[in-house]
């Protein structure tokens, strides 16, 4: 009898061996049993929708015969710059970029996981509504307009190419809907790059959304679908021609029909955002790496190399302000600089850009570490609040020359929906680039992003407006609880009268004679811009579905496994679906989100005919993984770009 009892023992061991290997595989890949399962027919698309194309003005008709595409070179590239690689001794020895996610993931009772399911389909329901009203009032269009149920072209940023469709896909995959993917990923093939009604290309736009949509859902979707990758390239090799410049810098509003019709480039534009020129370096790295065209990476480094040439010689030294001058280049003429709109995303992209080489590359990393001690000095500032919670904001700095006094900066305590990536940028690097002060910073961060939570909390609807001024009290260093920072009313009555010194609020101006009768002006701006304890005004109350705020909460959710960011998020979530009417069967007038016009009025109806594709391509991709489950898109193998389209990050190997 040993003999069999000791076979079936080796049997049981075998199979349950065997069973933990699939396990592991499933844990690793969820998408196993995807692939192997028998393809189902790929759904029929729904009927075109577009708006009624523009007319051009007579005797323009050459005009709609250009094609776009990439012309040879005039001003060609000698030597292309290749792919970094680190030193074999420094990558033999340990991993180039540490963990960055929470170690060991949170532990998780049934009931919480119960909680956390329900909430996941919520969200998922939410998205289904926009994603069909899109599909059924708009398809093939840049945006369907919610309120109208009609297609919209926003030519002057999208170009006509059905940005939302493209700009969904990876959030398709995302989500479990695998065959709406397959369906829109048929449908992407007949976009035709090669014509636009729109008078210039915008590369930054065109960048981020189609060239980064492309290359997310070819990576998400295990590279499985190669029409995607060749419809990325499609798009990067276009782009290529805006860099044809003398200095290889790149045009940002770029004239295409006068580039098709051979026209010379003579320079790079005299006036550009600074967050136009550095915000493609993740896009145009990473179809490199995926396509052993090494032009794509020569033309963002040469970028990277100018920005780091000219990062200590502007007029505050370790930023780039928010305009430059692309052509000479000249980073030293503007005097505003800030890491709100206009500016952010070129900021966002350092840490990012070292994570996507694999830490092989110290140029971003280095720019990041000279950047971080001028923000904290100049930007970043504390909130004076209610509650006496830590709070910290990024706000803007002007610099002014004096013959008398030299050099002033001057920060403006002005907050942005859009410079709420920054809470989660500060706590990705602090984890990604080590060193003493990583635990100091991660706290930074968490503090940034609590600023941008608060400016959800204190309005009547719960959603952060777009932009608007708050009561400071000094830098990070400056305790929330002492003399400067702690709450009282006159404290902020007293910030409010000074900023109506030197702005105007709601209609009352300085000019008006309204000093006088200081505290009578204050009760009725308070009032009459329903304003809450610590701001003082709220100069664009509009919510236009934007990401910054859940995104920097989802980073630090993966950072800390700390649960409170994860209520953070579903009481955002829940007041963001109430006033957009995002939620299923909330508002039938409506066919998907619309963009709320003043988050300051809890009773009012009052919404915007808008819905851009960053509502389904990263704000609900954000709050989805927020409650997804943790490995799924760790932050040890993805690195998203601006647009939240997730790209592989490169690993060396390390001695074993």
């Amino acid at each position: 009898m040993i003999g069999p009892i000791r076979r079936w023992r080796t049997f049981v061991i075998i199979a349950a061996l065997v069973v933990c290997a699939f396990w592991v595989l499933l844990r690793r890949d969820p998408d196993l049993l995807e692939r192997y399962r028998a393809p189902t027919p790929i759904p029929d698309a729904p009927p075109i929708k577009l708006p009624p194309p523009t007319e051009r003005p007579e005797g323009d008709a050459h005009a709609t015969q250009l094609r776009l595409a990439k012309l040879p070179d005039r001003y060609p590239v000698a030597s292309f710059k290749q792919l970094p690689a680190p030193n074999p001794d420094d990558a033999a020895k340990d991993p180039l970029v540490p963990e960055i996610q929470h170690k060991p993931a949170p532990v998780e009772m049934t009931e919480a996981r119960q909680v956390r399911m329900m909430r996941l389909e919520a969200i998922k329901a939410s998205f289904d509504r926009s994603w069909r009203g899109y599909k059924d009032n708009a398809w093939m269009a840049d945006e369907v307009q919610p309120l109208s149920a009609t297609p919209r072209q926003d030519l002057e940023k999208l170009g006509g190419w059905a940005a939302t469709l493209v700009d969904t896909l990876d959030t398709l995959w995302i989500m479990g809907m695998h065959d709406e993917f397959r369906m829109a990923v048929r449908a992407c093939e007949a976009i035709d790059f090669g014509h636009t009604d729109a008078d210039t290309v915008h590369v930054f736009e065109t960048t981020i959304r189609y060239l980064g949509g492309f290359i997310g859902a070819y990576e998400i979707s295990n590279k499985e679908y190669p029409q995607l990758l060749r419809k990325a390239t499609e798009i990067g090799e276009i782009l290529l021609g805006a860099f044809d410049t003398p200095n290889r810098l790149p045009m940002g509003r770029w004239d295409w029909r006068a580039y098709a019709r051979g026209e010379m480039q003579m320079s790079a534009p005299h006036s550009m955002l600074s967050a136009e020129i550095g915000t493609l370096s993740l896009e145009f790295t990473r179809l490199t790496q995926l396509t052993g065209d090494v032009r794509f990476y020569d033309a963002v480094q040469r970028i990277s190399d100018v920005l780091a040439a000219h990062q200590q010689k502007t007029r505050l030294p370790g930023m780039w302000p928010v305009v430059i001058d692309a052509s000479k280049p000249a980073f030293d003429e503007d005097a505003t600089f800030t890491i709100n709109g206009k500016a952010d995303s070129l900021f966002e992209y350092l840490p990012k850009q070292w994570l996507l080489l694999g830490g092989a590359l110290e140029q971003p990393r280095l720019m990041y570490e000279k950047w971080l001690p001028v923000a904290k000095k100049h930007l970043f500032r504390r909130v004076v609040n209610a509650w006496n919670l830590r709070l910290l904001l990024p706000g803007e700095a002007r610099v002014s020359d004096d013959p008398m006094t030299g050099r002033t900066v001057t920060t403006i305590a002005r907050g942005e929906h859009l410079g709420c990536f920054a809470g989660g940028m500060v706590g990705l690097a602090a984890r990604a680039f080590r060193g003493p002060a990583t635990n100091a910073n991660l706290e930074l961060a968490a503090q940034l992003t609590d600023g941008c939570v608060w400016s959800y909390n204190v309005t009547a609807t719960g959603i952060g407006p777009e932009k608007f001024f708050f009561a400071s009290c000094g830098g990070p260093d400056e305790s929330q609880t002492g003399l400067r920072c702690s709450y009282s009313e006159d404290k902020w009555r007293a910030a409010l009268k000074e900023h109506l010194q030197t702005n105007d609020i709601d209609g009352y101006s300085a000019e008006d004679g309204v000093i006088g009768k200081a505290d009578e002006t204050v009760d009725r701006i308070i009032q009459e811009g329903r304003l809450a304890p610590g701001m003082l005004s709220i100069d664009n109350p509009h919510y236009l579905l934007r990401p910054e705020a859940i995104e920097s909460v989802f980073v630090m959710w993966r950072l800390t496994g700390d649960t409170a960011w994860q209520e953070k998020a579903w009481r955002m979530f829940q007041q963001v679906v109430r006033h957009t009417g995002a939620a299923p069967n909330s508002k039938s007038d409506q066919v998907a989100a619309a963009a709320v016009d003043d988050v300051t009025r809890a009773d009012s109806t009052a919404l915007m005919d808008r819905m851009e594709s960053f509502w389904l391509a990263e704000t609900l991709k954000y709050f989805y993984l927020v409650f997804e489950d943790f490995d799924v898109l760790s932050l040890d193998e993805w690195v998203f770009n601006t647009e939240a389209h997730p790209f592989r990050r490169t690993v060396w190997p390390t001695a074993q």
